[in-house]
């Protein structure tokens, strides 16, 4: 079974988007029933050296929406990391989903032999 470009990430960000959204529903409720300030939560860290959650949430949209914009050929969206709340953070896993099924297949189906190239630092 062959499987486009489109097909093995597009839909796959969206998938592991939709279901972060889904997590932070689930961080946000366990703070309301334990009268937990929501930001406790969004800047908790797992372990020092790593970014609070808020930061980890801002990386994926960012990996999700860069890469499906290389692929498409297309430019990468700008969203400014300002994200405090868990609305917010929902807002921008959102913003991600929409340009991420604004791009079509045809747009990213034959860029298995793209060069992409990435200015790090």
């Amino acid at each position: 079974m062959n499987i486009s470009m489109y097909q093995a990430s597009a839909p796959r960000f969206v998938n592991t988007l939709k279901n972060l959204s889904a997590i932070l529903d689930k961080a946000q409720a366990h703070a309301e029933a334990n009268k937990i300030e929501p930001t406790v939560l969004t800047n908790c860290r797992l372990f020092p050296n790593m970014f609070p959650m808020k930061r980890q949430v801002q990386i994926a949209c960012d990996t999700a929406k860069g890469a499906v914009a290389r692929l498409a050929g297309v430019e990468v969206p700008k969203h400014e990391d300002t994200e405090e709340t868990f609305a917010e953070l929902k807002a921008r896993i959102a913003k991600t989903v929409d340009f991420i099924q604004s791009i079509k297949p045809a747009q990213v189906d034959g860029s298995e032999e793209k060069n992409i190239h990435l200015k790090l630092g």
